[in-house]
């Protein structure tokens, strides 16, 4: 009994060491130890051996179960190595090729798309973009823009000012702040540039406000046209236009007294509501976007006040004989009004089951 054990473990061993493959070995561990192989069947046979020849004949069994499983462990880590070596052969891979599928490829902020569609269509009408500093003078943000020294907006509970920036003469401390809206650029622009003028100043503004409507930082864009014989009827056909184009060739456009410091008249411009059939929707129920009252009030505007132009006499213009028309607007909002967003925080909160609708 003792020498068929020993014939069927070397048998097994030779067999187990010339094995090539991993299914090949699979066969070999099912003939050799298998419940219908002859070594398992042996062992079940020991408890019928005289007393005097159990304990041998199962040592020797155990033993070349134990040398076969060893070596079919040892078999397969090599054939593993072996076939893993060989795919890598055949299957080589180019990283330096596109990944399949395509990765998808990233968009522009939904803030920037909308900043290029109005930047685009002010274009079109022959303005030019500028752009200033973020951090900005008191002068230039609210004194050479007629803001009364008691206005609400210089307070500290409203803006954020620069109490310490390196590098910044001693007489500015206190005098610099983040600016709370681009029109400082009004007066820098015409400073720069003699009339007429026509541009636009895309750009980060900064105010302590936060809530669904508000944030501490947002986008805004400031129009300004001066020139001779410019009138509220130029600014009106000129947001006309741009209404049109933002919000569909149907709209109109009403403007509404208002006050800005650096404005005289001032206007609030409303754009007939693109969402509802005169204040109802299909179901007779209040049109939630305009209130039912059929417009949208989407931003602030009016005619340059002759103490604006005060401040570049200068550099041509003529209160007596210029005239020109200022706007601004906020970024946010339009994204709002024309991607029905309810809550401005979603534009930044950068979740992408938001941006990617856009």
């Amino acid at each position: 009994m003792i020498d068929a054990i020993t014939e069927l473990r070397d048998a097994g061993l030779a067999r187990i060491a010339a094995a090539q493959t991993s299914a090949e070995l699979e066969q070999l561990r099912i003939a050799l130890l298998g419940r219908k192989a002859e070594l398992p069947n042996l062992l079940r046979g020991v408890a019928e051996l005289p007393p005097e020849q159990r304990g041998p004949v199962g040592r020797a069994a155990n033993e070349a179960r134990g040398a076969l499983e060893a070596a079919l462990e040892t078999a397969g880590a090599r054939i593993a190595a072996a076939e893993l070596e060989a795919r890598l052969l055949s299957d080589r891979i180019d990283i330096t090729l596109p990944a399949d599928p395509l990765p998808r490829p990233g968009r522009l902020h939904l803030l920037t798309q909308v900043r290029r569609e109005i930047e685009d269509v002010f274009i079109g009408l022959g303005f030019r973009i500028e752009e200033g500093p973020e951090i900005e003078s008191v002068y230039f943000n609210f004194d050479a823009l007629n803001h009364d020294p008691t206005h609400p907006a210089r307070l500290e509970s409203d803006t954020f000012y620069l109490s310490e920036l390196p590098g910044a003469p001693e007489e500015m401390a206190g005098r610099l702040l983040l600016r709370t809206h681009t029109s400082p650029m009004q007066v820098r622009a015409m400073l720069a540039t003699p009339p007429p003028i026509a541009i636009i100043v895309p750009g980060r503004v900064y105010r302590r406000d936060s809530d669904v409507t508000h944030t501490p930082q947002f986008h805004q864009i400031e129009g300004l046209v001066v020139a001779e014989d410019i009138t509220l009827a130029d600014l009106k056909g000129t947001l006309l236009a741009f209404s049109r184009a933002i919000f569909g060739p149907d709209r109109e456009i009403r403007l509404r007294p208002h006050f800005f410091p650096f404005t005289e008249p001032s206007v609030e411009v409303d754009v007939s509501c693109f969402n509802c059939d005169h204040g109802r929707l299909a179901d007779d129920s209040r049109c939630p976007l305009c209130k039912g009252t059929t417009w949208i009030e989407i931003l602030g505007a009016g005619m340059v006040d002759p103490n604006v132009l005060g401040h570049v006499t200068a550099n041509g213009y003529d209160p007596e004989r210029h005239q020109g028309f200022a706007f601004g607007m906020g970024i946010e909002r339009i994204a709002m009004l024309k991607h029905g967003i309810g809550d401005l925080r979603l534009l930044y909160d950068n979740d992408l089951r938001f941006l990617e609708q856009f």
